[in-house]
């Protein structure tokens, strides 16, 4: 209980410096959103009038102390341009994102937890480098080249999958995960690369342990050997880089999104930023800020039955 107290009182804590820096940094910002929405037309009474409104016109300190007493509420405030709740907002903005970056994580992992044990097993072979070249290229590619590659070979050319988009508004589950391939491969071929390495890093970390020499010693097999007692023992830091690619994909599919036109969280932040719509900016990046502190709980959670030698 005092494990989970103070870690609660740690998450409470970032996420307060968060709300802090998400005001600060969007009030800082050069540009007006009563005069994006209003148009060049309007005049300074009518900016007044809606600065009133919304409460902008208040001293930052009074527009800060409001919007966390609207959060300690469960509101997360209503967006100037969508003239809806933030929350809604990013409700129905959530499942492409969502599906998105699991697509993505399990791509990943598919690729970079095999590849990463194969590259330890044969270290410094042929079948190593090329794993390790792979990684050092998928770390350097940008996301939105390689999208533009995969997008043009396969939905222009081959016509295999839909360019853009996320399908019509009665589209079946199975039609909107087709739209979401192309980009899941993208997000996962990408950031299999930092699996590759984390994997292969812990893998050798391990195979040079004495339990491991026993169990050779005793006339095991090589594959039953690594797969059941290097890896178990291997897996604290494989799992938590996949935590952190999970939360880092929430956070970081915008470029992703916008080049495949995915109505998700990304596009909803880009448009925001770009009317300095202050709500759902700070809305949506405190919500992101919450997903990974909660996603690392979790990965600490299970370090211990990963682990049992892991105590809290």
């Amino acid at each position: 209980m005092r494990y989970l107290a103070s870690r609660l009182a740690g998450m409470l804590l970032v996420l307060a410096i968060v709300a802090v820096l998400v005001f600060v940094l969007t009030r800082a910002a050069s540009g007006d959103p009563i005069s994006v929405l209003l148009g060049d037309q309007a005049t300074a009474a009518d900016i007044a009038r809606v600065q009133t409104q919304y409460g902008l016109d208040r001293p930052l300190p009074v527009q800060f102390l409001y919007w966390l007493k609207e959060l300690a509420q469960g509101n997360l405030g209503d967006s100037i341009f969508l003239q809806r709740p933030v929350l809604q907002a990013l409700a129905e903005r959530a499942e492409p994102t969502t599906l998105l970056s699991l697509m993505a994580v399990a791509i990943a992992t598919v690729i970079g937890v095999p590849c990463g044990i194969v590259g330890a097993v044969f270290r410094g072979r042929i079948i190593d480098q090329v794993f390790t070249s792979l990684a050092m290229l998928g770390a350097s590619i940008p996301s939105f080249w390689l999208g533009l590659v995969l997008m043009q070979l396969f939905a222009v050319s081959l016509g295999w999958f839909p360019v853009s988009g996320y399908g019509d508004p009665g589209a079946t589950l199975a039609d909107r995960l087709h739209y979401l391939v192309l980009p899941a491969t993208v997000l996962g071929l990408l950031n299999s690369a930092l699996i590759i390495r984390f994997t292969r890093a812990s893998m050798l970390d391990v195979l040079g342990e004495d339990y491991v020499r026993t169990a050779r010693a005793k006339g095991l097999g090589e594959w039953p050997v690594v797969l059941k007692h290097a890896l178990r023992n291997a897996l604290v830091p494989i799992v938590t880089v996949i935590g952190l690619t999970v939360a880092l994909m929430i956070g970081g599919a915008v470029v992703t999104e916008t080049v495949f036109g995915l109505p998700g969280v990304g596009s909803l932040v880009v448009n925001a930023v770009l009317r300095r719509d202050y709500p759902v900016i700070q809305g949506a990046l405190l919500v992101i800020a919450a997903i990974y502190v909660v996603i690392n709980f979790c990965v600490d959670l299970l370090y211990m039955a990963v682990d049992p030698r892991v105590k809290y």
